[in-house]
Formats: C-alpha cells, sequence, structure tokens
C-alpha cells in the first residue's frame, strides 16, 4: 500500500488496516521460525508497512490537538 493511499482512508479504517497487518506480520513470522517462507522479504514489506500506517496515525493525532 502506497503513501498516498494510506492518506486517503479514514481513521476507523486505518485502525483496522494496522490491527490486521499486525497479526499477519506476526504469524509470517512464526511460519519463518517453523519453515522458510518464500519470500522472506514480505516480513519487511510487512513491518514498514506497519510504520507508515502508525506514522499517519501519529500525524493526525497531531494535526488534531
Amino acid at each position: 500500500m502506497k503513501k498516498e493511499n494510506i492518506k486517503e482512508l479514514s481513521d476507523k479504517e486505518l485502525l483496522d488496516r494496522l490491527d490486521a497487518a499486525e497479526k499477519e506480520y506476526v504469524q509470517e513470522r512464526i511460519q519463518h521460525q517453523i519453515a522458510p517462507l518464500d519470500n522472506p522479504a514480505k516480513i519487511t514489506l510487512d513491518r514498514k508497512l506497519i510504520a507508515r500506517i502508525k506514522t499517519e496515525i501519529r500525524a493526525r493525532e497531531l494535526n488534531n490537538k
């Protein structure tokens, strides 16, 4: 998901996406420890997506103050 797409989402959608992304990230890490993933770079991409979403949530919090 690109930065522009994240900015278009509502606050509730951002929180939902964050929750889903974090759950998926944890599952992939567990699966990778048991057996190697076909694409281990997906773990890094998921971590970056979580950071982008958290950054947008924090920016919105600061703008509302």
